[in-house]
C-alpha cells in the first residue's frame, strides 16, 4: 500500500508515523510554572539528536481547544525544562503525570513522586528517575499546532546503580527505560543482545567466496 501524505488527513499521518517509528522513548517533561509549581507531563516525540553541543529535542502540540499545553508555556517562558527518562519503576507514575487535569494541579505531587533540585536550573527533576536532564532551551521551531523543542542538555543526573563498576557505560540489567509503540503499547529493553559490526573485510571475503 502507498500513502500520499500531502493527501491524507493528519490523524492518518499520525496513526502510521507512530505506528511503524518506534519504539519511542519517552520523556517526562517536569518545568515549573509561573508561580514556581511544578508541572510534569509524558512526551513520545522525543529522542537525542547531538553530543557535540548536547541536544535532545521535543515535539509537542496543542490541546484539542488548540491551546497551547503548560509544559510549552512554561518552556517559553522560562527557557528551560528536564527531562526525566521512566522505567517500569515509575510508568504507572508517568501515566498519571500525562492526565488533563487544571494547570493548577502539581502532577509529580499528584503522581506521588518526589520532586528535587537541579544544579543549572530552576525547575525541578523527578528524584524517582534513573536518569534526569537539565535543559535550556537553544531553539523553538512553531508550526501550526506543533512546536519542536531543542533543548541543550547542561547537566545529568543518573542513579549510580544504573551504571557499570567503572561509572562510564549503563549496566543493562538495572537500567531498562520503557518506550511508546503505538496506542497504549509500551515495549522495555529488557530483551537486549550484542550484534557485532561484521567488518568490511569480512563481508568482501564473503561476497568473493560466494557465501
Amino acid at each position: 500500500m502507498d500513502f500520499d501524505f500531502t493527501q491524507i488527513t493528519a490523524q492518518d499521518r499520525y496513526r502510521l508515523l507512530t505506528n511503524f517509528v518506534g519504539p519511542r522513548p519517552i520523556a517526562l517533561v517536569s518545568t515549573l510554572s509561573e508561580s514556581g509549581q511544578d508541572n510534569a507531563a509524558p512526551m513520545s516525540f522525543f529522542n537525542v539528536f547531538s553530543h557535540d553541543p548536547a541536544i535532545v529535542i521535543l515535539g509537542i502540540q496543542t490541546k484539542a481547544d488548540r491551546q497551547e499545553k503548560d509544559t510549552v508555556r512554561n518552556i517559553r517562558r522560562s527557557g528551560e525544562f528536564v527531562v526525566n527518562m521512566v522505567d517500569m519503576a515509575i510508568a504507572d507514575a508517568m501515566l498519571v503525570c500525562g492526565l488533563a487535569v487544571a494547570s493548577d494541579v502539581d502532577e509529580i505531587s499528584l503522581a506521588g513522586l518526589t520532586s528535587a533540585p537541579c544544579d543549572q536550573v530552576a525547575a525541578r527533576r523527578v528524584a524517582e528517575s534513573p536518569c534526569a536532564m537539565e535543559c535550556r532551551v537553544e531553539r523553538l521551531i512553531d508550526y501550526d499546532r506543533r512546536v519542536i523543542v531543542l533543548g541543550e542538555v547542561v547537566h545529568m543526573h543518573v542513579r549510580r546503580d544504573c551504571l557499570d563498576a567503572a561509572g562510564r557505560y549503563v549496566d543493562p540489567d538495572r537500567y531498562q527505560p520503557i518506550a511508546r509503540l503505538h496506542g497504549d503499547n509500551y515495549i522495555t529493553s529488557d530483551r537486549q543482545f550484542v550484534m557485532p559490526s561484521p567488518g568490511l573485510e569480512s563481508v568482501q571475503h564473503r561476497l568473493k567466496a560466494g557465501v
